[in-house]
């Protein structure tokens, strides 16, 4: 029965961690990850090597990250006829380069003693590899693990304290707190049932207490209108569609309640047109900007670079009435593979027509407050620059709300926009800032400071979304303050623990 189990193993992990998967949102299937990191746990405990650990942990990823950022291919369905071959090579080459962070993981926890030390251990390296997801190769921290428990917003509250690195190793150990009860002593297993408790009663408890106090927030005179058009991607760049997309929103700003708007937005690139050097498109679109207000969009633009070469950028427009264009933000977390080509010249001739229709974006210089003389002080986020924990607002001139601009339409009517929309919820409650988003297809939203979606347009919903901004926009939270190194302390004293308890039981 053994050798039996043993020749399956892999396949078995390879199902956990598709498993897995439908605990993240947009499925929320919450108690399936008692049994996927149950088993995994279980076959960690049973590994008769390092090696069958790290093999273990990285087919468990393989399948939790494959299918996870199965929404990838999408962007290739836009061109099905040229792209229809990579597209199971993008769903191996996330598995196969994410599944190694999942597999170290295994790796590490193979030196414990004891399934209780074990799992503690792992929890601690997931989270850490996480964290590494964040910056490694320019960083793609996406669907972190405690993404898991947006469907109830009380439940990311811990995240402003410890952010949700903490929040990803809090899932996976209450996930094989019942495994570990089993497979203990009974004394051990009324301690590890007390802490079940324990656990679940701070998550609860303390996101109560946090929800309730900041959701008592009544409304401000500032008025927001998020523009919605859902225009399918597959139009967004056609040429012959640029002008009448352009009008779109246009008309749309203008729809009944436009009078008493005080801010419109439109989403990423929703001008495809580079408005500071087009006259004749900046002056089209002066009536889509309310009187005595102001409009911020999505633009393309280009900015010059050390060899006075001007290059495009993904840039953050704010326009003000009688003013004009006020501020610029230049997107500065460029996708890779999506905004440039790392080592472009090394790609072999077979791709070099996916990289003709990439080009080469300039970064700008990072993350900034925007001051105007009648808004609260906001930053821009330009499509995922919002999945980085830590690293969406200005440290120095920290900003009272954020808004993120993206567009979403590549990734059709898939799991990405639910889990970029959860992304920034998470921002929301990490950095105690409320969020508005626009999408050009959805799903667009004002998020408040305690990750609350106050109002959202559905996915691929066409319309306008308005609403007054919160009276109080901001609150100073622990992981604003200290960043990272709360979940890194958090991760070490769990590893001291897990060697604690490796130690106790090989007495």
């Amino acid at each position: 029965m053994n050798k039996q189990w043993l020749q399956y193993k892999k396949t078995i992990a390879l199902a956990l961690g598709i498993g897995a998967t439908f605990a993240m949102p947009p499925y929320y299937q919450i108690w399936i990850l008692f049994i996927c990191f149950g088993g995994l746990i279980s076959m960690l405990a049973n590994a008769n090597s390092s090696k069958q650990a790290f093999a273990l942990g990285y087919w468990f990823g393989f399948g939790f990250f494959a299918v996870g950022l199965s929404w990838i291919t999408h962007a290739l369905a836009m061109d099905l006829k040229s792209f229809w071959w990579l597209m199971p090579i993008a769903l191996s080459a996330s598995g196969a380069f994410f599944g190694l962070f999942v597999a170290l993981s295994a790796w590490g926890s193979y030196f414990f003693r004891g399934i209780g030390a074990k799992t503690v251990a792992f929890a601690a390296l997931w989270g850490g590899g996480e964290w590494l997801r964040s910056f490694l190769l320019t960083g793609f921290p996406w669907n972190l693990l405690g993404s898991a428990l947006a469907f109830d917003h009380r439940l990311l509250q811990l995240a402003s304290v410890a952010g949700t690195y903490t929040l990803s190793m809090l899932v996976i150990i209450i996930s094989t707190l019942p495994l570990m009860v089993v497979k203990t002593k009974k004394r051990n297993a009324f301690w590890i049932s007390i802490v079940a408790v324990v656990l679940i009663l701070i998550l609860l408890i303390f996101g109560m207490y946090r929800a309730q106090k900041l959701d008592n927030n009544e409304s401000s005179d500032i008025k927001i209108r998020i523009v919605q058009p859902s225009i399918p991607q597959s139009m967004k760049w056609n040429y012959s569609q640029l002008e009448h997309n352009f009008e779109d929103y246009i008309e749309m700003s203008q729809e009944e309640g436009f009078a008493d708007t005080n801010v419109v937005i439109w989403g990423e690139t929703a001008s495809t047109f580079p408005i500071s050097m087009d006259r004749e498109h900046l002056y089209q679109l002066l009536p889509a900007i309310p009187d005595d207000g102001f409009l911020i969009t999505g633009s393309i633009d280009y900015f010059p670079d050390s060899d006075d070469r001007w290059l495009p950028v993904n840039a953050g427009i704010i326009l003000q009435h009688g003013k004009g264009i006020v501020e610029t933000y230049a997107k500065s977390h460029l996708v890779p593979f999506g905004e440039y080509i790392p080592l472009r010249r090394f790609i072999p001739a077979k791709l070099r027509p996916i990289t003709k229709v990439i080009a080469d974006f300039k970064a700008g210089s990072g993350v900034r407050t925007i001051h105007t003389d009648k808004l609260p002080p906001f930053g821009i986020l330009v499509c995922y620059e919002v999945i980085f924990p830590h690293q969406v607002a200005n440290k120095s001139d920290r900003p009272q709300w954020l808004i993120n601009l993206t567009n979403d339409g590549w990734y059709g009517k898939s799991s990405g926009p639910y889990q970029h929309l959860v992304s920034a919820q998470l921002r929301a409650v990490e950095e105690g800032l409320t969020v508005v988003r626009a999408a050009n297809s959805g799903i667009s939203a004002i998020i408040s400071r305690s990750g609350k979606i106050i109002k959202l347009i559905g996915l691929h919903e066409r319309g306008n979304l308005d609403v007054m901004l919160p009276q109080n926009l901001d609150v100073e939270t622990l992981y604003s303050k200290y960043g990272n190194t709360i979940p890194t302390v958090i991760m070490l004293l769990l590893l001291f623990m897990a060697l604690g308890i490796s130690v106790k039981t090989n007495k």
